[in-house]
């Protein structure tokens, strides 16, 4: 890994770099450029944008949800979501520090389980396997919603 790699929750101050990296992450799907989206992402109660830093330059970033349960006595779980690192500093520990640190706080708050989900032509699932998580208990499925357009 990396020297000197700092990680914190992002704030608002954050949304230009965080903007490039939804950009990357997205790809030819542009990402909102209102500060809105991003401040409302930040507000939401147990979700937290974490990045990863090096000499205060974003270099990676997750977003954890944390949500309410009822089973397991109430123990909540984890989601991980928008997992991105700026392609000049892939393989350089920046989204392992920011993985680390959410993978933490999801279980300093006494979530039973963490979920994540990949595509299945994307080579980050080995990346996640050393992290830890697995693909053998569970089917991911989605159900998606592509946004309507106005005219």
């Amino acid at each position: 890994m990396e020297p000197h790699v700092a990680t914190r929750k992002l704030q608002q101050d954050d949304h230009a770099a965080a903007l490039v990296l939804y950009d990357v992450l997205l790809g030819a799907q542009p990402a909102s450029l209102d500060p809105a989206a991003f401040h409302n992402v930040l507000q939401h109660q147990g979700t937290q944008v974490i990045g990863a830093f090096k000499h205060n330059h974003l270099r990676a970033m997750v977003t954890l949800h944390i949500l309410p349960n009822v089973t397991l006595t109430g123990r909540p779980y984890a989601l991980l979501e928008n997992v991105a690192t700026h392609p000049n500093y892939r393989a350089q520990g920046y989204a392992h520090a920011a993985m680390n640190h959410a993978i933490e706080t999801a279980w300093a708050s006494d979530c039973y389980k963490l979920m994540l989900l990949t595509g299945r032509n994307s080579d980050a699932k080995g990346f996640y396997e050393k992290l830890g998580f697995v693909a053998d208990q569970k089917w991911g499925m989605q159900l998606r919603r592509m946004p309507v357009r106005a005219p």
